[in-house]
């Protein structure tokens, strides 16, 4: 869905500048894609479905996701995505899938966070807020009036705010692990040397 997405919200697109069907388009197919996200890890997990390459390319699908629609959306609609929001995002997804890598590597893992689950959510109302202001300051339904333009610009900085906080939360839980699998295996190393000097005189 991501080269469809981006081709949407391009200049190529034909329904480019009419009455809102490119922005309508654009925000029902992010939200298609990132009810997908959802169901392939529910079911597989339902299923006990759940395998290393899924594992690798389930965070990465979404990850990229993200990255594409935040950074065509500093271009498409500048005015609510900003650069360097884009990049305090982007950042955050990266540091979190290097944490993930060395937490593999060393053998456990990170499961997401409430904060984590939280940002995803509001990712995903902050990016279709941004499209959709793109088109429309406000919505009128009589007397209801939703003001689009401003529900894009707080979803996006309470974004921010919860990536860097749920980044945070992600380190510190990493470092606990990691901390307490380097006393490990100092305990162990220390513990066979023990043992091998002990040998050592016996003989």
């Amino acid at each position: 869905m991501i080269p469809l997405f981006l081709w949407i919200l391009s200049s190529h697109f034909p329904l480019r500048g009419t009455n809102g069907e490119q922005e309508l388009i654009a925000a029902i197919l992010f939200i298609l894609a990132s009810m997908t996200d959802g169901l392939d890890g529910y079911l597989a997990r339902k299923r006990a479905q759940i395998t290393t390459i899924g594992m690798l390319l389930d965070p990465l699908a979404d990850k990229i996701m993200v990255t594409a629609a935040l950074i065509e959306l500093v271009a498409y609609n500048p005015e609510v995505v900003k650069v360097w929001i884009a990049v305090v995002i982007i950042g955050r997804e990266f540091l979190i899938s290097g944490l993930r890598s060395i937490a593999a590597s060393e053998g456990f893992t990170i499961q997401a966070s409430d904060l984590g689950k939280l940002k995803t959510v509001i990712q995903i109302v902050s990016v279709v807020a941004a499209i959709l202001a793109h088109r429309w300051d406000f919505w009128h339904f009589g007397f209801l009036v939703i003001p689009v333009f401003w529900i894009a610009v707080a979803a996006i900085y309470f974004t921010v705010l919860v990536s860097v906080i749920s980044a945070v939360d992600y380190f510190v839980g990493f470092w606990k692990h990691i901390d307490h699998a380097s006393s490990q295996r100092r305990s162990s190393y220390v513990l066979t040397r023990d043992r091998s000097a002990g040998t050592s005189g016996t003989r």
